[in-house]
């Protein structure tokens, strides 16, 4: 069919042509949104899932929601290698010189200026071409402590958008990538924002292990979030997924060729586009047909396998990827440390220090004590397809 036509966008962070599914999570963070603007008591979200169910999208959704509600929005992606200082300046400075251009809050957001200087000043945040015109504030978010700085900072913003009568609220990719005392600033500050009444919210978006994260950082966050599991689509859902972007542009799809697309997608959001994309593009006439999907299996895995996979496998070490493929051997799913050890013929304690890496690295999770699970759906039959004989002993 038609290539330009083509509904499936199989790229990271670009929404898909039917957001189905997400009702739930979209309803609460409305609730929420409304609820602080009025002043009441409302939980943040920390959205939690494996890589490619959709996460960034719903992010990306969710500022959407809060800047129609009148929110001021600022939007942080967590590399590993960058602080949540430097993150959050550039977003905090444009969010405060908007409550500036409101009138009635004038003189809080200069404030909030002035103690946003004197956090980028604490924290040896370079300022390059960006200046701040406010002399810092002395005392206030300067000791160098990022928890107490960060609670001042966010505080001094809380007034700023309490006085312009809307709220702020922030969004964090990535959200695993923040260290455990960024972590806790946020729940702190968050906390004393709430304390203070003040119109405040952070959404996150990140790996299932952030609920742990987060409740080691403080124990009491759970009191300031919920952690709505993002998974895959039920099936319903997933047939909607490929069914619907498809009737809108006037095609069609038998039924065999749905159920073998939801069948071995199971139900993942970016996989669905991936093989709606190809699909689409084989498919001659108006009809998606099950020998369209067959084939569509083929190129999705061959383009998968070349970028989707490749550059996390990349990533890793040749010990950490002779770990990944003990892994993959045992099945997908979450497995036993110790049976991963076993299979590489070697002790626990040998081994955990990989683990320990490919966990830092975003590869795999723990979902429960002695667990360790990839992060990314299918990674295993990767694994296998690109290390099929395996040498234990290396």
């Amino acid at each position: 069919m038609d290539e330009a036509r083509n509904p499936f966008t199989p790229s990271a962070g670009w929404p898909p042509p039917e957001l189905v599914g997400r009702d739930a999570i979209l309803s609460e963070a409305e609730a929420s949104l409304k609820r602080v603007l009025r002043g009441r008591a409302s939980k943040s979200l920390l959205l939690l899932g494996l890589r490619g169910v959709g996460k960034t999208v719903l992010l990306n959704t969710l500022r959407k929601m809060a800047k129609e509600a009148g929110y001021q929005t600022g939007y942080l992606e967590a590399p590993e290698d960058k602080t949540l200082a430097a993150l959050v300046f550039p977003e905090l400075r444009r969010i405060l010189h908007s409550l500036d251009s409101i009138e009635g809050a004038k003189s809080a957001a200069r404030r909030g200026l002035a103690v946003l200087r004197s956090f980028a000043s604490a924290f040896d945040v370079t300022l390059g071409d960006v200046s701040v015109s406010v002399d810092p504030a002395t005392g206030v978010a300067d000791s160098g402590d990022l928890e107490n700085d960060f609670k001042d900072l966010l505080t001094a913003i809380g007034e700023a958008a309490a006085r312009a009568k809307t709220g702020v609220a922030i969004f964090i990719d990535e959200i695993q990538y923040l260290t455990d005392t960024e972590l806790a600033a946020i729940i702190v500050a968050l906390h004393r924002c709430a304390q203070e009444q003040l119109p405040v919210m952070v959404f996150g978006g990140g790996l299932p292990q952030i609920a742990k994260l987060v409740g080691d950082a403080k124990s009491y966050a759970e009191r300031m979030f919920d952690f709505p599991l993002v998974g895959a689509l039920d099936e319903e859902a997933a047939r909607a997924a490929i069914e619907g972007p498809i009737r809108f542009e006037g095609a069609s799809i038998t039924e065999p060729a749905l159920s073998a697309i939801v069948e071995v997608t199971r139900g993942y959001p970016f996989f669905l586009q991936e093989w709606g994309f190809h699909a689409w593009n084989i498919a001659p006439e108006n009809t998606i047909e099950l020998r369209h999907a067959e084939e569509a299996t083929g190129r999705a895995l061959a383009r998968l396998d070349a970028g989707f996979f490749r550059v996390r496998f990349d990533r890793l070490t040749s010990r950490e990827k002779q770990y990944a493929r003990a892994m993959a051997e045992l099945g997908d799913g979450a497995q036993r440390s110790s049976d991963i050890a076993a299979v590489l013929g070697k002790g626990v304690a040998q081994v955990a220090p990989i683990r320990s890496k490919l966990i830092q690295k975003g590869m795999a999770y723990s979902p429960a004590y002695g667990d360790t699970e990839f992060t990314v759906p299918m990674f295993s039959e990767f694994m296998k397809r690109t290390i099929p004989e395996p040498d234990w002993r290396a």
